[in-house]
């Protein structure tokens, strides 16, 4: 029914935003990564999605039709609705669940809100072939690179602690990818810091 809607933002909630268009404000769901590429009175355009349930109606969005594409996936994998893909979305890129799905991490999937082991190896099963194979980040790249598991254990182990410091995994993944991999996870922690500061100024 909406395709996309564009307008002024004029909410940014934590799990939502309100766009106005010709009048009338549009309360559309959206995940944290949508939420970071909006502002206050900024004019923008998100792909939505008309969510239809037997008591409920609502709008999800999207700022990208990558994000978009990602969430029709998983929605399409029994168990998973609307409400834990967008939760999905808020602690992952579309192009890092397409590099964890390629590569079977059932683990790493297994770990995302709203995901068990059995969910999270119907979604390997069942998207493998469907997922954009020339759009992937992160985990493919340690595989093909030849990095040994205990070293992507300890980058993981990272990432969690800058996610814990406040950062979102998004900022945690890019600063993690600037260190050497050989480092200690107490290093990658430092240089991770050093290189999120020095970007923010």
């Amino acid at each position: 029914m909406y395709s996309y809607i564009k307008g002024i933002v004029e909410e940014i909630e934590k799990d939502y935003i309100v766009i106005e268009n010709s009048g009338i404000g549009y309360k559309i769901n959206v995940s944290s990564n949508t939420i970071k590429n909006l502002s206050i009175s900024q004019n923008t355009k998100i792909y939505t999605k008309l969510i239809v349930r037997e008591d409920d109606m609502y709008l999800c969005g999207f700022y990208s039709k990558e994000e978009m594409n990602m969430f029709e996936l998983l929605t399409s994998i029994s168990k998973i609705g609307p409400k834990i893909g967008i939760s999905i979305l808020s602690n992952i890129t579309p192009k890092e669940m397409n590099g964890y799905i390629l590569n079977s991490e059932i683990n790493k999937i297994s770990k995302l809100p709203g995901i068990g082991k059995k969910t999270a190896e119907r979604i390997v099963l069942e998207l493998k072939d469907k997922v954009d194979k020339t759009n992937v980040y992160y985990e493919e790249t340690l595989i093909e690179n030849g990095i040994s598991s205990s070293i992507t254990d300890e980058i993981d182990e990272a990432i969690e602690a800058l996610i814990s410091l406040g950062y979102s995994k998004q900022e945690a993944v890019e600063a993690i990818s600037k260190c050497d991999k050989k480092l200690s996870v107490e290093e990658k922690i430092k240089k991770s810091l050093f290189y999120i500061m020095n970007k923010s100024r």
